[in-house]
Order: C-alpha cells, then sequence, then structure tokens
C-alpha cells in the first residue's frame, strides 16, 4: 500500500508552532498550490492546502522559512473522527508532512527529517470547524 502525497508551493502566512500539553511541537501551514492550467477566463489558479507539521520538522521549518517561500512537501494523508454533539460522525483528511525541501534561493538547505516518534493525532485536539 502507498500513501504519498507531494506538494511544490509557496507558504501563505509566517510559521507558528504550539506546544502542546504533552510537550509535542506542531505546526499547521497553508500552501499556495498553483494549478498546472489555466480556468475559462485564461488565468491560473492555486489551491490553498493545509499540511500539519509536527516535532523537530517544524522548529526546522520555523528557522527556515517565511511567508512566501517556496517549499516541496513529501507528506501522508492521514484519516480523523470524531462526534459531532448530534451524535454524527464527522470523516476529516489531514496532510501530514514527512519531509520537506526548501526550493527558495534564499535558503539552499534542505530539511530530510522523519518522524521516528511521530505522535498518534488523538493527542492533537482541534475544534471541529
Amino acid at each position: 500500500m502507498f500513501n504519498n502525497v507531494v506538494l511544490v508551493g509557496r507558504l501563505t502566512t509566517d510559521v507558528s508552532i504550539k506546544t502542546l500539553e504533552d510537550g509535542k511541537k506542531v505546526s499547521e501551514i497553508t500552501l499556495a498550490v498553483h494549478r498546472s492550467f489555466k480556468n475559462y477566463n485564461g488565468q491560473y489558479e492555486a489551491d490553498f492546502i493545509k499540511v500539519t507539521i509536527w516535532e523537530n520538522l517544524a522548529l526546522s521549518v520555523e528557522s527556515y522559512c517565511k511567508k512566501g517561500t517556496m517549499v516541496l512537501v513529501s507528506a501522508r494523508i492521514q484519516n480523523k473522527v470524531y462526534t459531532k454533539s448530534d451524535n454524527t460522525k464527522v470523516h476529516t483528511y489531514e496532510i501530514i508532512a514527512e519531509r520537506i525541501s526548501y526550493i527558495d534561493n534564499l535558503k539552499q538547505k534542505n530539511v530530510n527529517e522523519s518522524f521516528d516518534q511521530e505522535p498518534h493525532l488523538d493527542s492533537y485536539e482541534e475544534s471541529p470547524e
């Protein structure tokens, strides 16, 4: 089985890291990923894709990236299920970064860190929208 997502895009904001109650560090970034084709008006559009980054990789991205930095993200998709107050189950999907390479000319450094001790996402509580 294979679960791999590769995205190339620019950060839409500066990176900020949250420290969870258990001390784990997490960041959620949004990438602006331009489509490779034009719409019916002849213009290129972009998708804004949220990516979750954990621990050391999040710290590295915070150190070397800022709003507008172009990065290549190798990630996986993870399913989350929660129950709303009316007892309906909601399925959401999250993109979890495993490797990030900086492809901007500003920083020629690559970060190729994998999570050997990645936390399970049930420790990452996010309120449903």
